[in-house]
């Protein structure tokens, strides 16, 4: 009788978790572009079934860069998104995009531009005259003019051109352009594919810039209708980046699973730097606060056109921190 009831029990329960499977809600959600390292702790939720639990069932989505991400999500292409606040920032003053944050990773800078140590490049002075590669959507050049007014270069003197994101290392290191734009999470990357040449960082927030980076976001209405999957979706996305900053290598190990060109070194080095960034004393995971959105807004309105002004308050949606 005891097998017989404890076979009923496994019964009762596989019944109940192929149910939720069943009834599992799907979400695609998109990266800010292509799959890095940096997107480590994503698999880490993926892989040991937080998402699953929630009752969701996810698709991670490549992406093109930040704003290809928020125009995706703004289109439906994508429920939720990764994308840079800097970048929300323009979409919503510049295209009304009615996408709002949900909350922050990167609570400091990610933006950098990196060089070969034999390139002669040693100051962000040195970047006059020279040529610098990134993706079309990044929003690395888009906030460039205003690093070049903290750090004092004649951002004429730059010239940025467009790549794949995928093709930056291999740009740098064969000395087709002068200067890559990437996060600063993306080093380890970098650095594998120029070895045994030394990398030069020039990054944004060492120029005393100080804004948020990337972080969670989806559309005013999803906000609306679909809040309990949002923070569903939060929830599960926090565990799996606890684990991963609480283990870099097993999060490594993971996301090499799911993509083989990423070897689990880089992910280990790129899931380390994303701790940096997103780990404040007496900040909770993930938190927005305002006076942070305020930074950004303003960084922005110095470096781009923009042509509505945008309300902080209009940035991020709070509540889906738990």
């Amino acid at each position: 009788m005891r097998v017989l009831a404890r076979f009923s029990a496994l019964a009762v329960l596989a019944a109940a978790l192929c149910s939720a499977a069943a009834h599992a809600t799907d979400v695609n959600f998109i990266t800010d572009f292509g799959y890095n390292g940096r997107h480590s702790y994503f698999y880490v939720a993926l892989d040991k079934g937080y998402y699953k639990s929630e009752g969701l069932n996810v698709t991670i989505l490549r992406g093109q860069g930040s704003i290809d991400a928020i125009r995706k999500v703004a289109s439906g292409a994508a429920m939720i998104g990764f994308a840079d606040a800097g970048a929300l920032a323009l979409a919503r003053s510049n295209d009304s995009i009615p996408v709002k944050l949900l909350a922050i990773v990167y609570a400091k800078p990610p933006h950098a531009i990196f060089t070969l140590e034999d390139s002669g490049i040693k100051t962000p002075k040195d970047l006059e005259g020279r040529t610098v590669a990134d993706s079309a959507f990044s929003a690395i050049p888009l906030i460039f003019n205003v690093y070049a007014q903290a750090t004092g270069i004649d951002a004429k003197k730059v010239k940025w051109v467009s790549a794949e994101s995928a093709s930056l290392p291999s740009l740098l290191a064969t000395g087709r352009v002068d200067a890559i734009g990437q996060f600063t999470v993306g080093e380890p990357l970098i650095e594998a594919s120029v070895k045994p040449r030394k990398l030069v960082r020039l990054a944004y927030k060492d120029g005393g810039l100080d804004y948020y980076g990337n972080g969670i976001i989806a559309t005013e209405q999803t906000i609306k209708d679909s809040p309990d999957l949002l923070k569903a979706f939060m929830r599960a996305t926090l565990r799996g980046m606890r684990d991963a900053f609480a283990n870099p290598a097993e999060a490594g190990a993971v996301l090499n699973k799911y993509h083989k060109e990423i070897s689990p070194e880089v992910g280990t080095g790129e899931t380390e730097l994303v701790r940096e960034l997103a780990v404040l004393p007496g900040r909770p995971l993930g938190a927005i606060d305002e006076e942070g959105i305020k930074r950004t807004v303003d960084i922005m309105a110095k470096s781009y056109p923009m042509k509505q002004p945008v309300d902080p308050k209009d940035m991020y949606a709070p509540g889906f921190i738990e």
